[in-house]
């Protein structure tokens, strides 16, 4: 969690419907009983303790090393210097910017990364966007279609966008690739709402409108 961005300045705290951007992803993963610590990367502790976080028993803030600090530095390298500081049999990893993710997407991304690790058939897990739309390269020539017999667009062979919600992989898994995505992965189709991914002013303006389209949906169901 950094305390400046680029391209939306102080995201990370800013207000995002009622509370800071860093609690929405916090809370959803807090409320999850099976997720034993949250650890927190940071070049901001002073400023998380002004939004009322502090290191607790489940919360853990790590100051980020300066050489890992930047806008350049691979998260990677972020997640290696973790995963050598916290022992743990599983690794969750998210982001801030994923705002709409829920507990239960979670906990149903935990469940199959679990089912798929105990069968011996994926040794990691990646969420997805499924995408079925027409693609064009640049020069105007198809990708995946052919504009002159025109079929459906749920009939499209489906292709798959990494959406940088949510990675698991454990210590082994990392170690083989020195990546959080591992030798032997698994995607995990994400909700659409729930995909939203804050780079830029106007991912914040969309994450803003899932925000009301979600607390009514939750205010209606109370």
């Amino acid at each position: 969690m950094k305390a400046n961005s680029q391209r939306v300045k102080g995201k990370n705290f800013r207000p995002l419907h009622g509370k800071p951007l860093f609690r929405w992803i916090l809370d959803s993963l807090l409320a999850i009983g099976s997720i034993d610590q949250v650890v927190i990367n940071t070049d901001a502790r002073e400023i998380l303790a002004e939004n009322g976080l502090t290191d607790s028993d489940r919360v853990m803030i790590r100051d980020r090393k300066p050489e890992l600090c930047g806008d350049l530095v691979s998260m990677n390298l972020i997640l290696a210097d973790d995963i050598a500081a916290v022992a743990a049999d599983t690794y969750l990893m998210t982001h801030t910017t994923n705002p709409m993710l829920s507990s239960n997407t979670i906990k149903t991304a935990m469940a199959a990364y679990q089912a798929k690790l105990d069968a011996s058939e994926a040794d990691s897990l990646f969420t997805v966007n499924k995408i079925q739309t027409r693609f064009y390269r640049a020069d105007c020539s198809p990708v995946n279609h052919d504009p002159d017999n025109l079929i459906q667009t749920q009939d499209l062979e489906p292709w798959y966008e990494e959406n940088s919600n949510l990675f698991i992989f454990s210590r082994e898994s990392f170690a083989k690739t020195g990546a959080r995505i591992g030798a032997q992965p698994m995607m995990f189709e994400t909700p659409g709402l729930e995909s939203v991914d804050i780079d830029t002013p106007d991912d914040w303006d969309m994450a803003e409108a899932v925000a009301q389209v979600l607390t009514r949906r939750m205010e209606a169901t109370e």
